[in-house]
């Protein structure tokens, strides 16, 4: 069980403020002691609707908090199931989740969507919930959907084949992303991956799942007798009553299976978990380990304030390492109670040169929250946060409805809820301290880098013993160093072996224009990208979703201009020059006449193969590429961009050379997209089809 936190005040709090001191400020300001904190409030007192309750004869628990100040009605039912491990058919209760709200035997997907939105209602579901949400005139008309999906899914093949299709994009995009690598990872070093929260989906365990699968998830634990059903809202307990046995009476019991499992063993040492990503500039880094804390308690109020206080917003971890330090954008922790076993992850991207010093610093402030005594400043400060975040949650109808239902499924005490303010208050810095002995654990820790290890593993060594894993998590043997660059090797060497690889100067000098088409998909959305290019430095480039164009860069060899969705504009300085720079039919042919200046930095191990290093600049600008040392062929290009958190590596991989009217190009792209890495496949190529200056006009 967390909580979520924040200290920043709301524009509502600001004007209340600011009136406050308003009304008698002459009077306020000679009596006000600024050397001391105000006296804290008491607790405000919290009400919270206290349920009808009743059960029905097939087992299913339901709660009814009546509440008539907004005409509207929640419904949320919970199926209180045990973790499940799915092993190679990982996934299928993901599937049959979504597949709930995908069509019933008596309405399509389109008509349940259509039906959905035609009394304005929110439906949804999960593997283990399904929740809506309508005006109360319509409440009779949710219940008869939510019946429909819970008591008569279809599960279409069809609708599960997109799914599957969908997963597999979101999988694939995941592979080289550096903080879904460092979850993974994590999870996997802390539960293994034959328990529920280690295990991973893979396209092979998607590709597992069959309708027959769906199916039996369903009517194994889709059962009322595990079912808890709350309704919140501007409906009488009668009402409820009435409807809920209409729409869930006929609902069938039947035994469901409670599966156990070995706790993960203690971590005796703190030791250090190494994913190798040489193309890295930037590491994650995330220490992580297993907590014996279950949801739901005082204990659970108070680590999470504890952890609030290390890790929350703007907090210990924050401040040191961004604000004192500038080592990343942030640095935060979440420590989670769980029924079968909790979690603790603090976590940071920080720069290659900075890892073991931002490694060294979360393991100090860990250290610190139970010996450096917390301030009455920063008690309170996360104690407000707390207040005015479980405050503004009663707002919302499904934060009443899991109260009611959690208050049963982990056998709470009634008042539990309502005395949470209450709880809060009463933390002491004593206990701050306590908790942080109980609870944060740095000695006995796993310390997961991705990041690369030529740079930062010597460095990381005074942390504990290096374990090496890929980036699926399986346990690998160190990185061998590249092989040396050899004596008298220069930068111009290596790109003319490039350009002798590929079919040499002569036959790319014959092609005068050349068109190729690419295809991929983003979460299942086919995407085709054409890129044109025209003798001696003219370049077009759209990216088309959908049937939509999202993106087109065009330069005429002398200007850049850049569409995104409908708005162009020119490019300037270091990012027109790296266009013109790299945007030509074979850049590397007109380095030279475009001033590029090229130097080779030394080797690398590309997805195991040696390669050399060059670094590329133009007028400031630069980007590295690195050629196979055996076979000559570019393997990468990566160029330094801008992102929400600071500079970051984007990185293009070139693979499977294919040779077209004499000369090699790669049938395989990969792009970076924001977190995502798009796989493009070229389908057609067309090679001096006479393009014209038309085709590369600048807007």
């Amino acid at each position: 069980m967390t909580f979520k936190t924040s200290t920043k005040m709301t524009f509502k709090h600001t004007l209340l403020g600011l009136s406050l001191l308003g009304l008698s400020a002459s009077g306020f300001a000679q009596t006000l002691d600024r050397s001391k904190l105000p006296a804290d409030a008491p607790a405000p007192q919290i009400k919270i609707g206290k349920p009808e309750s009743f059960v029905l004869p097939n087992g299913l628990k339901v709660f009814v908090v009546e509440n008539h100040k907004l005409p509207s009605v929640a419904v949320s039912l919970v199926l209180d199931r045990e973790p499940l491990f799915e092993g190679d058919k990982a996934g299928v209760s993901g599937f049959a989740g979504q597949l709930l709200r995908n069509g019933t035997k008596t309405r399509t997907k389109e008509q349940l969507d259509e039906e959905v939105d035609f009394i304005g209602a929110d439906l949804g579901a999960s593997p283990t919930s399904v929740y809506g949400r309508s005006l109360s005139k319509n409440v009779g008309k949710l219940f008869e959907l939510m019946s429909d999906m819970v008591l008569n899914p279809a599960f279409p093949q069809a609708e599960l084949d997109k799914l599957k299709k969908q997963t597999k994009s979101g999988l694939a995009s995941q592979k080289d992303n550096p903080n879904a690598i460092a979850t993974k990872v994590a999870n996997i070093v802390m539960f293994g991956k034959n328990h529920p929260y280690g295990e991973q989906q893979t396209e092979e365990t998607v590709d597992n799942v069959t309708i027959a699968d769906v199916k039996a998830y369903y009517n194994t634990y889709f059962r009322p007798n595990i079912g808890y059903l709350a309704v919140v809202g501007d409906i009488t307990p009668a009402q409820a009553k009435t409807l809920v046995e209409k729409a869930f009476g006929s609902w069938k019991r039947a035994d469901v299976p409670k599966p156990t499992y070995t706790a993960p063993a203690p971590i005796g040492k703190t030791k250090i978990a190494l994913v190798d990503r040489p193309s890295s500039v930037q590491s994650v880094i995330s220490v992580v380990y297993p907590v014996a804390l279950k949801p739901y308690s005082q204990e659970t109020i108070l680590a999470s304030v504890m952890n609030d206080i290390l890790g929350g917003g703007e907090a210990r971890l924050f401040n040191n390492l961004r604000e004192k330090h500038g080592y990343t954008y942030g640095a935060y922790s979440n420590l989670s109670g769980d029924r079968l076993v909790g979690r603790f992850r603090a976590s940071a991207s920080v720069r290659n040169a900075v890892t073991d010093s931002s490694v060294a610093e979360i393991m100090n402030e860990l250290k610190a929250i139970s010996t450096t005594p917390v301030t009455a400043a920063e008690l309170k400060q996360t104690k407000n946060a707390f207040g005015g975040n479980f405050i503004f949650t009663l707002e919302d109808p499904q934060t009443i409805a899991n109260f009611a239902i959690n208050t049963a499924r982990y056998n709470l005490p009634q008042d539990f809820f309502p005395n949470y303010l209450k709880y809060v208050d009463a933390i002491t810095e004593a206990d701050v301290a306590k908790a942080g002995k109980q609870f944060i654990k740095p000695d006995n820790a796993i310390i997961v880098v991705v990041g690369k290890a030529s740079e930062i593993a010597d460095k990381l060594k005074r942390f504990g013993e290096i374990e090496y894993f890929d980036a699926k998590g399986n346990p690998v043997a160190a990185p061998q160093a590249a092989k040396a660059v050899p004596v008298g090797l220069n930068a111009q060497q290596v790109i003319d072996k490039y350009i002798a690889a590929i079919g040499g100067k002569d036959a790319l000098m014959k092609i005068q224009d050349m068109t190729v088409d690419m295809t991929g998909e983003v979460q299942g959305n086919k995407l085709t990208m054409t890129r044109k290019a025209k003798s001696p430095n003219k370049s077009a480039m759209a990216l088309t979703v959908m049937g939509t164009e999202m993106m087109k860069t065009v330069s005429d060899g002398q200007t850049v201009s850049r569409t995104l969705r409908g708005n162009t504009a020119k490019l300037e300085g270091k990012e027109a020059d790296l266009s013109l720079a790299q945007g030509s039919l074979f850049p590397e042919l007109t380095y030279a006449a475009n001033k590029v200046t090229s130097t080779l930095d030394g080797t690398e191990k590309i997805d195991g193969k040696d390669a050399y290093k060059i670094t590329n600049s133009i007028n400031g600008a630069s980007w590295t590429t690195y050629y196979d040392a055996n076979t000559g062929l570019k393997l990468q290009s990566t160029v330094m961009q801008q992102g929400p958190q600071g500079e970051v590596a984007a990185t293009t991989t070139y693979e499977n050379y294919k040779e077209v009217n004499g000369v090699k190009i790669p049938y395989i792209t990969k792009l970076p997209m924001g977190p995502m890495t798009l796989t493009l496949t070229v389908d057609k190529v067309e090679v001096n089809k006479g393009l014209t200056d038309a085709d590369f006009k600048v807007n």
